[in-house]
């Protein structure tokens, strides 16, 4: 209880818009204080312990690699970061500043910036997997079980794909409409066609709803 009062005084009392990535990193951290559970895998996790935040046996997931090519321990398979589920290169690539130099040259870029700073686009998923589906297009097919332990996430380097739970089907529809329609961005019609599907395929639940109006709250909406 006590939780939840401190949240919601939160909410009422933040005045400030997030203007970068950064600061809506630090808002979200508390929008999600009392739903800590990453995206993909749905993995409980602690972002107080920053050696281990992943609770792995919540969710059974094991990492694609434990160890980086230089040997040394993979620190993004044990936190999480936050993900954008419509790629910075799909919102991006329109703006003359991504041909300059891709999203290192669009930082200073106003626009870019506040396209990359939309809560609406960012939900908290293990690091490995944010790395491993990069900037990659999400595919109609389920995905393959054991490439991330028992995680229902699977990323085909092959055909450049990520296959996600039914359960978040609908979650992603509706951020990429978000972000279709707020910034003007065109889907193509085979990926509109894929998102309308999932629409309907996972409805809207309790925590996207509230999860929309703690966001919209913040941008004073």
């Amino acid at each position: 209880m006590k939780r939840i009062i401190l949240l919601t005084a939160f909410l009422f009392t933040t005045t400030i818009l997030a203007e970068s990535f950064n600061q809506s990193k630090k808002i979200l951290k508390e929008i999600y204080k009392d739903h800590q559970t990453t995206f993909y895998c749905g993995c409980k996790y602690n972002p107080l312990d920053k050696d281990n935040m992943i609770d792995r046996n919540s969710c059974g997931y094991v990492p694609r690699n434990e160890l980086t090519k230089k040997g040394k321990e993979n620190e993004r398979a044990n936190r999480i970061e936050w993900e954008h589920i419509m790629p910075a290169e799909n919102f991006g690539k329109h703006l003359p500043c991504w041909k300059d130099g891709g999203r290192k040259a669009c930082s200073k870029d106003p626009v870019f910036n506040k396209m990359e700073a939309d809560m609406h686009n960012l939900v908290p998923a293990i690091g490995e997997l944010n790395a491993d589906r990069s900037n990659l297009r999400y595919g109609a097919d389920k995905p393959k079980v054991g490439m991330y332990g028992e995680c229902k996430f699977e990323v085909d380097f092959d055909t450049n794909r990520t296959y996600v739970r039914d359960e978040i089907k609908g979650d992603i529809a509706r951020a990429y409409f978000y972000m279709s329609n707020t910034y003007n961005i065109n889907l193509s019609d085979q990926e509109r066609k894929l998102m309308e599907v999932w629409d309907k395929q996972d409805p809207i639940d309790e925590w996207e709803i509230e999860k929309n109006k703690r966001i919209n709250k913040i941008k004073g909406l």
